[in-house]
């Protein structure tokens, strides 16, 4: 069953960098070339430099970047930008935020430990449930293997619907935060240590024997968590007298999913290389599969798969726009019945999962088509999705609107053994990268 355990956590120290606001950064795949300049400019020491490293002109070798990366948390630790907590804990972590173009707030509360490392299994501790790639997991492998650290946490999805969990974390969160910052999404972030020795230690047992209970599904970081798997094998097997050694940990951020109101948003997909023709096609083939209701105004279809509109997913949903107009979808299942893919319930009935269907058979486009890249873009945001296809951008010809993934059927797919199409859900908001990182010593 998962195994939870505190740790001393590296941490930026603000009497060195002053404003944490200015170090930190939203996690690595969330990050545009253009963001990252921005976060560089703010401050030499913004965890971006050694959690999205770059090349520049004077390396020749493409793997130079990894290099500097370990170089600068090196020396990050050496002169005191970082420091290492005295003592053994977790950290209790609390994000207040707006559904996005919505007036709804919400808070969300976990905390963050070390989560032993275990291989994915329908029947194990720690379950998947989506997809991964491979240039992703050996981006991050390179980045693992040259400062041999976590640099930002992966999330776990954790059932007690008893409410013991949320209480704890409520009470602790009562108190004074040691980090108190606001993001550039208006995402408002506190943190709290909580040492496993402290007068906290009732509590702290209580929560790693809640999490022991299992399973813990992993909800973000998918290429994170197989790349520290991959880490701990070459490891034992240079180092095999270690006794249970940091390398057999990841760093995870843990939420209850059951009580917690999480927010997960949709990823839309954005349809590239039909042309008008193509699209029109599509288009008038969407009856085979769905009961189809015509739409002429973009904004008025954009609006009705906003995140502001919280419609929860699941109910075979769909928006589509091209040029010539557009439709809301819903999904006709025993059409879709003879092309569904080899699975579960839980899996087969997923909207991601009907949609794959959908692009394959009004499109083309079968998964290894989409894996590929050139074909599917995504997009966070519906009016964004429909502008580019309205726009031609990078010969945008239709898009797919999706109503969210509820975390039940994320659980449930999980609980079976199965995995979800790639970009199938989008937590929201993300953890800050830079709060609170794992080294993995030797």
């Amino acid at each position: 069953m998962p195994e939870i355990r505190p740790f001393r956590a590296l941490r930026y120290d603000p009497e060195v960098v002053g404003d944490l606001g200015r170090v930190l950064a939203p996690p690595y795949d969330v990050i545009s070339p253009d963001q990252r300049v921005q976060l560089v400019a703010r401050s030499k020491r913004n965890v971006v430099r050694i959690d999205l490293p770059v090349s520049d002109a004077t390396d020749t070798d493409p793997d130079e970047r990894y290099r500097r990366a370990a170089r600068t948390f090196a020396s990050w630790r050496t002169d005191g930008t970082l420091r290492k907590d005295p003592r053994p804990s977790f950290y209790v972590y609390e994000q207040t935020y707006a559904v996005p173009g919505s007036t709804v707030v919400r808070v969300q509360r976990g905390f963050m430990g070390r989560l032993r490392l275990e291989p994915f299994s329908p029947d194990g501790g720690i379950r998947p449930h989506e997809r991964t790639l491979a240039g992703p997991r050996e981006d991050r492998w390179k980045l693992m293997r040259a400062t041999s650290a976590n640099l930002s946490p992966v999330v776990g999805l954790y059932a007690e619907p008893g409410g013991r969990a949320a209480a704890i974390l409520a009470s602790i969160a009562s108190r004074q935060p040691e980090i108190d910052v606001t993001d550039d999404d208006g995402v408002r972030q506190r943190l709290w240590m909580v040492t496993a020795d402290g007068p906290d230690r009732a509590a702290v047992a209580e929560l790693i024997a809640i999490v022991a209970a299992g399973p813990v599904d992993i909800a973000d970081g998918h290429h994170r968590y197989e790349t520290a798997l991959r880490y701990r094998g070459e490891r034992h097997r240079t180092s095999s007298a270690d006794q249970d050694p940091d390398y057999d940990y990841i760093l995870a951020l843990l939420f209850e999913w059951t009580r917690e109101q999480l927010t997960v948003l949709a990823t839309h997909r954005i349809v590239r290389g039909l042309g008008d023709g193509g699209a029109d096609a599509l288009r008038a083939a969407a009856g085979g599969l769905f009961d189809v209701e015509p739409v002429r105004d973009a904004d008025a279809l954009a609006a009705a798969f906003a995140p502001a509109s919280l419609v929860p997913g699941g109910q075979g949903r769909f928006g589509l726009w091209t040029r010539n107009g557009g439709a809301i979808l819903r999904a006709r299942r025993a059409a879709f019945e003879p092309w569904l893919p080899e699975g579960g319930d839980a899996l087969r009935r997923l909207d991601v999962t009907l949609l794959q269907v959908a692009l394959e058979r009004l499109a083309g486009l079968d998964p290894a088509a989409v894996a590929a890249g050139d074909r599917v873009a995504y997009s966070k945001a519906s009016d964004d999705a429909v502008a580019r296809v309205t726009a031609r951008a990078e010969g945008a010809d239709a898009a797919f609107l999706l109503d969210p993934t509820p975390i039940s059927d994320i659980a449930a797919v999980a609980a079976a053994g199965d995995v979800m199409p790639q970009k199938s859900t989008y937590f929201y908001p993300k953890a800050l990268t830079g709060l609170v990182l794992n080294p993995l010593e030797q």
